[in-house]
C-alpha cells in the first residue's frame, strides 16, 4: 500500500509517516518509481508507535522494542525489553517531578505562601 493509504488506515498523517522513517521506526520498500510501499503488517506497527509516542516514549526508545511492534501491544509490556525501556522512561519522568517539586516549593517560599 501507498503512504496515504497507510496514514489513513492508521490514523496518522503522510509527515508522521515520514517522521517514523527517518527515525528508523519503518522501512518501507520502494517501488520502480521510488514511491513508498507499505505492507499489511505495517498497518498494527504504525498504530503501536503512536500509541507508545503517546505514553512518553521517545523515538529512541520505541527503536529498542522494534522487535515487538508487529505485536498487539494494548494489553501490557509486549517483550521482556519494554518493561525495561519503560522503567527507565518512568525514573525519568520521577526525576523531573522530583525537580520541579523543589522548584515549586522554592516558588511558593517566594511568594510568602
Amino acid at each position: 500500500m501507498l503512504i496515504g493509504e497507510l496514514a489513513a488506515r492508521a490514523g496518522t498523517t503522510t509527515r508522521a509517516l515520514r517522521y517514523y522513517e527517518q527515525q528508523r521506526l519503518l522501512r518501507p520498500r520502494r517501488t520502480p518509481n521510488g514511491y513508498r510501499d507499505y505492507d499489511e503488517r505495517m498497518v498494527g506497527r504504525v498504530r503501536n508507535i503512536r500509541l507508545l509516542l503517546s505514553t512518553g516514549l521517545t523515538a529512541d526508545d520505541v527503536r529498542a522494542l522494534l522487535g515487538c511492534l508487529d505485536e498487539e501491544i494494548t494489553g501490557g509490556p509486549i517483550c521482556p525489553a519494554s518493561a525495561r525501556v519503560v522503567a527507565r522512561r518512568l525514573a525519568a519522568v520521577e526525576d523531573k517531578i522530583a525537580a520541579l517539586d523543589v522548584v515549586r516549593a522554592r516558588l511558593t517560599a517566594a511568594l510568602g505562601d
